[in-house]
C-alpha cells in the first residue's frame, strides 16, 4: 500500500514537472514564441547548411555525406550543450578587452574570428573557381588535400560560431529552455534533410557555387561588423540572399530554354 501511495505521488510529481515545463507552450504567447523562434534558428542554420555543403562537395563522394551527418550532428551537440551553460553565454556578452576605445566581448572576439576564418576561406575558394589551371587538375588537387578529418574540424569550427549567434539570439528572444531546445531541435532537423539536396544541387550548378560562396563572404564580413560593434539587421542580409537566388534561378530557367530551343 505504501508502495502504491509513493509510486502515485512519483507519478503527480512527475505530471507537475511536466506541466510546469511544457503548459507554457500551449499559450497563445509560448506558442508564438515557439513559432518564430523555430523559423529563426531555421534561417540561421542556411548559413551552416551553406558552409558545410560547400566544403563536404570536395571530399570524395563515398565520404560526403557521413562528413555533413557528423558535421550537423555536431552542430546540434553544440547547441545543446550550450544551453546548458546558458548563464555562461550570456554572459559572453560582457566586456573583456578595450582596444582604440571600443569594447569587446568573448562573443565580439568568436563573431570576428569565425567571420575572418569564412571571409579567408570563401576569397580561397573564389581564387580556386577563377583559376585557369586545368578544372580536372584542380578538383584532383582538391580531393587529394582535403581529407574527412580536416573537412569535419573546419565544420565544427564555423559550427562554434554560429552555434553561439544562435544561442545568442534565442535567449534574446525568450527565457524558457523547453521552446530553445525545441526550436533548435526542430532547425538542425531541416538541415539534416535539406543537406544532401542541397549539396546535389549546388554540385550540378557551378554558378550556383559562386552564389554560394558569394553569400559566405556577406556573411563572414556581417559577422567581423557584428563583432566590432556594427550591427547589420538580418533581415536585410537574407532578403539580399533570396533576390541574388531568385535572379540566379531566372538566369538557370532562360539557360535551360535556350538549351533546349537548340536542341
Amino acid at each position: 500500500m505504501v508502495d502504491l501511495l509513493s509510486l502515485n505521488h512519483k507519478r503527480i510529481c512527475s505530471m507537475d514537472v511536466f506541466t510546469e515545463y511544457f503548459s507554457f507552450i500551449f499559450t497563445v504567447q509560448g506558442f508564438a514564441a515557439l513559432m518564430t523562434l523555430v523559423v529563426m534558428e531555421i534561417v540561421l542554420g542556411i548559413d551552416n547548411l551553406i558552409f558545410i555543403s560547400i566544403l563536404t562537395n570536395k571530399l570524395p563522394v563515398e565520404q560526403q555525406s557521413v562528413a555533413r551527418r557528423i558535421g550537423i550532428a555536431g552542430a546540434l551537440i553544440l547547441r545543446l550543450a550550450l544551453l546548458f551553460v546558458i548563464s555562461i553565454i550570456v554572459g559572453l556578452t560582457a566586456p573583456v578587452v578595450t582596444l582604440f576605445g571600443n569594447e569587446f566581448s568573448w562573443r565580439d572576439i568568436i563573431l570576428i574570428i569565425g567571420g575572418l576564418f569564412l571571409v579567408w576561406k570563401a576569397t580561397k575558394e573564389i581564387h580556386h573557381s577563377v583559376d585557369p589551371v586545368s578544372i580536372e587538375d584542380e578538383k584532383q588537387s582538391k580531393t587529394l588535400q582535403l581529407t574527412i578529418g580536416a573537412a569535419i574540424f573546419q565544420i565544427l569550427l564555423l559550427d562554434l560560431v554560429f552555434s553561439v549567434d544562435s544561442i545568442i539570439t534565442a535567449v534574446g528572444m525568450t527565457d524558457q529552455i523547453v521552446i530553445m531546445v525545441i526550436a533548435v531541435l526542430a532547425a538542425v532537423a531541416v538541415m539534416m534533410l535539406a543537406a544532401d539536396p542541397l549539396s546535389r544541387f549546388i554540385a550540378k550548378n557551378p554558378t550556383i557555387v559562386m552564389l554560394a560562396l558569394g553569400f559566405l563572404l556577406m556573411i563572414g564580413m556581417t559577422l567581423i561588423a557584428d563583432g566590432f560593434g556594427y550591427h547589420v539587421p538580418k533581415g536585410y542580409i537574407y532578403a539580399a540572399m533570396g533576390f541574388s537566388a531568385l535572379i540566379e534561378g531566372l538566369n538557370m530557367l532562360a539557360r535551360a530554354r535556350r538549351q533546349n530551343n537548340k536542341s
